[in-house]
C-alpha cells in the first residue's frame, strides 16, 4: 500500500465470528497481513513464538490461558513483542491489569475500524495506544495511587503460575487435568490451588469461579463445577 511496509498481525480471539471478522477487516485495509489466528491464550503464545508478528491483537477472555497471562508469557519470551489487548470491558480492574502485564495498548471491542487500524499502526511503530476514555481512567488510577487511595486487586498478588491454575480450575478442570495441561505434578497443583485460595480468602471452586468471572479471567458462560 503506497510502498508502506505491510504489518504482520496475529489475531487471538476465541469467538470464531469475531476473529474472522477482525481478520477480514484488516485484510480489506490492504496494509496488514494475518500471520496466524489463535483460539486460546496458549495457542497465541505458541504462534507468537513461531511467527514473530509485528503486532499481536489479544482478546482478554480466552479459554485455557486468558489474554493477560498469554501477554505476560509472550513478553517473557520476547521483550520486543507488541501486544494490543482487546476487551469488551474497560473498567478500572481491566485497565490496571492490562497496564501491569506490559501490553503496548488497550482497545475496547466497541471501537470503530478506523480506531482499530490506527491502534495497530501506532503499536507497530513502537508507540503505545489507548483510547481517550481509557487514557483518562489510567491517569485517574495513577493519581489515586499516589494519593494513597488505590487498592491492589487480589489477582495482582497471584504469581503467573497461580493465575494459570486459577483459570483452569475455574474453567472446570480437575487437579489431574490441570497437572497434565501445565506439565506439573498433581501435588504441585494442589499447593498452588491452596495458595490461591488463601490469598483470595476463597475456599471452594464455585467461589474461585465467581472471582475469575468478576476479574475477567474467564467468561460467565463457563459453569463452575462442584468441589
Amino acid at each position: 500500500m503506497n510502498g508502506t511496509k505491510t504489518i504482520k498481525v496475529l489475531v487471538a480471539e476465541d469467538h470464531g465470528v469475531v476473529r474472522e471478522g477482525l481478520c477480514g477487516l484488516l485484510e480489506a485495509d490492504g496494509g496488514f497481513e494475518i500471520v496466524g489466528q489463535a483460539k486460546t491464550g496458549r495457542e497465541a503464545v505458541e504462534m507468537a513464538r513461531l511467527h514473530r508478528p509485528d503486532v499481536i491483537l489479544m482478546d482478554i477472555a480466552m479459554p485455557i490461558l486468558n489474554g493477560l497471562e498469554a501477554t505476560r508469557q509472550v513478553l517473557l519470551d520476547n521483550a520486543q513483542a507488541k501486544v494490543l489487548v482487546l476487551s469488551a470491558h474497560s473498567d478500572d480492574l481491566y485497565v490496571e491489569r492490562v497496564n501491569a502485564v506490559g501490553a503496548a495498548g488497550f482497545l475496547e471491542k466497541q471501537s470503530s475500524v478506523g480506531v482499530l487500524t490506527e491502534a495497530i499502526r501506532e503499536v507497530a511503530n513502537g508507540k503505545s495506544f489507548v483510547t481517550p476514555t481509557i487514557a483518562k481512567r489510567m491517569r485517574d488510577n495513577i493519581r489515586s495511587r499516589t494519593q494513597g487511595t488505590g487498592v491492589a486487586t487480589g489477582s495482582a498478588r497471584l504469581t503467573p503460575r497461580e493465575a494459570e491454575v486459577l483459570q483452569l480450575v475455574a474453567e472446570g478442570s480437575a487437579n489431574k487435568q490441570v497437572a497434565a495441561d501445565l506439565n506439573i505434578s498433581v501435588k504441585t497443583v494442589e499447593k498452588h490451588r491452596q495458595k490461591v485460595m488463601n490469598k483470595l480468602n476463597i475456599h471452594d471452586t464455585a467461589g474461585l469461579t465467581r472471582y475469575a468471572i468478576a476479574a475477567g479471567i474467564i467468561e460467565s458462560s463457563i459453569q463452575p463445577t462442584t468441589g
